[in-house]
């Protein structure tokens, strides 16, 4: 996909003064680098498929930001450009087009390597939660519905255990007991939403190492990346966290003998957080800063194996057993997370 002459004008850019170039790996968006003169700037085009109301993403953004430019005008926050009509977001010819200033001196990375990167991101995240802490969660809008509602995603799990392909239901059978008989972790869920102590706040929801620059010195610089910015759980933020950085290969790993549980890299996401939340979480939501990882494990174990049984109508497939695959590593990484439960804890009392 190449960006029209049309769309960069509309944000201010001259076709024939620009270079324009794509960006980054994202899966989602489209994303392409524009460089004007000295300047660089970040055009993205929203993928609607994904976001059906890409207009909610433009109110959350805007929303957060006036608030963070009258009680935190010292965070560093990338607010979106203005159009040539005053809008953070256009609709243009077939889609909803945005700009960003690029963040000079920046880099993002895909895994997380050590310990201080680990701590960067627990920090930034929580950081960007607690500057939003006074923000009335309910005034942000829905991007995505039920993005993670574990009672949900565990009712799609049964409804495809009576509907779905009856072969790959007998060729899972042991992952579905493993995850029917951790149909607690989903319960508990229930207990969270019915507890006032546990706050719905301003939740990124989507907290991979990749949602964060660094600086060349690899510190944390800012929070990217809003689209899924909506009331939630900080079960949602940390839990991410846990499950994308815990482990050092990814979920695409077939080799289940490498899925691992790396404990220093889980204190240094919780020390990281908590620093940057400061007093922000309640007694009850901090006994359950472990749980945020079963939380989120076991809903994309859920998750992946609920779209291998529906024949990979969500997801996708790049193999035949890519999801059945995805969950397995989920599930290993779960396991793991579950055996080292007081190893883990020992680490975050030392």
């Amino acid at each position: 996909m190449s960006v029209s002459a049309n769309v960069l004008k509309i944000f201010g850019f001259d076709a024939s003064l620009v270079e324009v170039k794509p960006l980054g790996e994202g899966l989602i968006n489209h994303t392409y680098m524009v460089q004007s003169g000295n300047d660089a700037y970040v055009l993205q085009k929203i993928n609607t498929a994904v976001f059906k109301n890409p207009v909610a993403i433009a109110h959350n953004i805007q929303l957060i930001s006036g608030y963070l430019a009258a009680h935190s005008p010292d965070y560093y926050f990338v607010a979106p450009a203005s159009s040539v009509h005053g809008s953070q977001m256009e609709y243009i010819n077939d889609g909803y087009y945005r700009v960003f200033p690029y963040v000079k001196g920046s880099h993002a990375k895909s895994v997380v390597q050590n310990e201080e990167q680990a701590y960067e991101a627990g920090y930034q995240f929580g950081l960007f939660t607690n500057v939003l802490n006074g923000l009335d969660a309910t005034d942000l809008q829905i991007t995505i519905p039920d993005f993670h509602n574990l009672t949900l995603r565990y009712e799609q799990f049964c409804n495809a255990l009576l509907y779905g392909n009856k072969d790959r239901i007998i060729q899972s059978e042991n992952q579905i007991k493993f995850l029917q008989d951790h149909k607690w972790i989903a319960d508990f869920f229930e207990t969270i939403k019915t507890n006032s102590n546990f706050k719905l706040r301003a939740t990124h929801h989507d907290t991979k190492i990749s949602n964060l620059l660094f600086d060349e010195n690899d510190k944390g610089i800012c929070v990217i990346d809003l689209d899924t910015l909506m009331p939630g759980y900080f079960i949602s933020d940390l839990g991410d966290m846990f499950r994308t950085y815990l482990c050092a290969v990814s979920e695409e790993e077939t080799d289940f003998s490498k899925i691992s549980v790396r404990p220093n890299i889980y204190k240094a996401i919780v020390k990281g957080y908590l620093k940057g939340a400061g007093n922000m979480l309640s007694k009850d939501e901090a006994d359950q800063i472990y749980y945020a990882g079963l939380f989120m494990i076991y809903m994309q174990a859920l998750r992946f194996l609920t779209d291998f049984i529906n024949d990979d109508v969500y997801y996708g497939a790049k193999y035949p057993l890519h999801n059945y695959n995805r969950a397995l590593n989920q599930i290993k990484l779960l396991e793991d997370y579950i055996n080292k439960k007081e190893l883990l804890q020992i680490e975050i009392n030392n």
